[in-house]
């Protein structure tokens, strides 16, 4: 019986009932997050939905206290995890008059990335496939070659990945 209304309602296996209540609560009547197209956490921000694309299996904000700003759009890859409090920011400000957003490019995260907990991703970052960001890492310049483990502020390789593992694994994730 569980297992039917998880598939009526599109619930993912992984997340309790109880999130997906609550999240009905503070989405739908509430209206916080309304304009996300997945079950957010309701301790978590998405600003300018509209802006945020996502890849399959990818539910940016269903972790606690995650804060996304899309104002210049933040693409995430397929099968992408995003750890709790993490910040994703596209958009600064004016460095004289605070109160103006400067224009800035998008930030685009991979496929089959993870971002730990507390990490922070600044405006035109660009991460490629298979970047694993370590727990309180800011990312201030992009890392578009992937397959790669960064941390530390601001955050540096401190180890590469094995591509041809990464891209069979990749391989049997999207038959």
């Amino acid at each position: 019986m569980k297992r039917f209304i998880r598939t009526i309602f599109g619930m993912r296996s992984d997340m309790s009932i109880s999130f997906y209540m609550i999240d009905l609560i503070f989405r739908r009547i509430l209206r916080q997050n309304a304009g996300v197209a997945w079950a957010v956490h309701h301790t978590s921000t998405v600003r300018c939905p509209e802006r945020l694309k996502a890849g399959l299996h990818t539910y940016p904000g269903d972790s606690p206290g995650v804060y996304i700003s899309a104002y210049n759009g933040v693409e995430v890859g397929d099968y992408t995890n995003i750890g709790p409090n993490v910040s994703i920011i596209s958009d600064n400000h004016n460095y004289i008059d605070n109160s103006l957003p400067e224009r800035a490019g998008p930030v685009k995260i991979g496929k089959f990335c993870w971002l730990g907990a507390h990490v922070t991703i600044l405006p035109e970052v660009k991460l490629g496939d298979f970047t694993i960001v370590g727990a309180g890492a800011v990312v201030t310049k992009s890392f578009e070659e992937g397959y790669c483990v960064i941390a530390g502020n601001p955050a540096k390789i401190i180890k590469y990945l094995n591509k041809e593992s990464c891209i069979s694994f990749a391989g049997s994730k999207e038959k």
